[in-house]
């Protein structure tokens, strides 16, 4: 297998399988759209999409998006609160019992876009590989982030002839936020929105997945450098990595709680289902103890 490796003077931070989001709330499931500001549906528009599924929204959620609603979130979630009430006790998947409450109703109940961009804006060129409709199920997407770049990679997960394409690339400089997304069936979305204000929403393959790609996409960048450890936590790393196969690549975060998250990784072992994880990890406080896990913190 060819895999992707970054350039020499970058740091790649994670690597993992991602895929534009699927709608989990019942009136949204299984279901995603392609939109511009004003809720116009933009997937043909694309430039070089092929032909995909046309999804509607059920019940009378769909009546009020044929009928022009735009972004109104008061009136919106009237009609939002309204549907997931007589969802509550169906036991259908997506219903507030399972769910909790929705974070974004217009986004998540009465509409799901998993792109938002104007004529023009950065979203708008992803690539339709991301879109589990639209590719075949062989192949897998996986987003990359290093200290400069994102990418988009397409493992082609072909017995014969597997090998990685660079499918979409930014600079770290054009992603103003990524953000996890409570409301989704097995806590895998999340956000990633650009500094033009356009935005996609995305699912890792599985929490570890959307993790790794949702803190290496913290800005300021939270890499420590390995000076900056105290005593403790240098000889915590050098007993982490004790007896690890050599040629990886060992990352030190500073936490929002103030512990410190190191791993191992070796990026020459891909995992087409996962992408890349760690082949060792610590959470460690200012002695290099285990610490007490906190939000944010993984």
């Amino acid at each position: 297998m060819t895999i992707w490796q970054p350039d020499p003077n970058e740091t790649l931070i994670a690597r993992s399988a991602v895929s534009f989001a699927t709608g989990a709330a019942t009136p949204v499931a299984g279901m995603r759209w392609f939109r511009d500001t004003g809720r116009t549906d933009i997937q043909d528009e694309l430039p070089g999409w092929p032909e995909g599924p046309r999804f509607t929204v059920r019940g009378k959620t769909e009546r009020r998006l044929r009928s022009g609603a735009k972004f109104g979130a008061s009136v919106l979630l009237v009609a939002t609160l309204g549907v997931l009430e007589s969802l509550a006790g169906s036991g259908s998947t997506g219903t507030v019992a399972t769910l909790g409450a929705p974070e974004d109703p217009e986004n998540e109940v009465e509409d799901f876009p998993v792109m938002c961009a104007a004529p023009g804006a950065l979203a708008r060129s992803l690539p339709w590989q991301l879109d589990p409709a639209r590719r075949p199920e062989t192949d897998r997407t996986h987003l990359a982030v290093t200290d400069r770049r994102v990418l988009v990679l397409g493992l082609l997960n072909d017995v014969d002839n597997p090998f990685d394409e660079v499918l979409w690339e930014t600079e770290r400089s054009h992603i103003a936020a990524a953000t996890r997304k409570e409301f989704s069936r097995y806590d895998t979305d999340f956000t990633i929105t650009f500094t033009d204000g356009s935005w996609c929403r995305l699912a890792g393959r599985d929490t570890n997945c959307r993790d790794d790609i949702t803190r290496a996409l913290e800005n300021p960048l939270p890499l420590m450098d390995p000076d900056d450890l105290t005593p403790g936590q240098h000889q915590a790393v050098r007993e982490l990595l004790e007896g690890k196969e050599p040629g990886g690549t060992l990352l030190i975060h500073r936490r929002p709680s103030g512990s410190v998250y190191v791993t191992y990784r070796l990026h020459d072992r891909v995992d087409p289902t996962y992408g890349i994880g760690s082949a060792a990890f610590k959470l460690m406080d200012a002695d290099g103890q285990n610490a007490r896990f906190r939000k944010g913190d993984i």
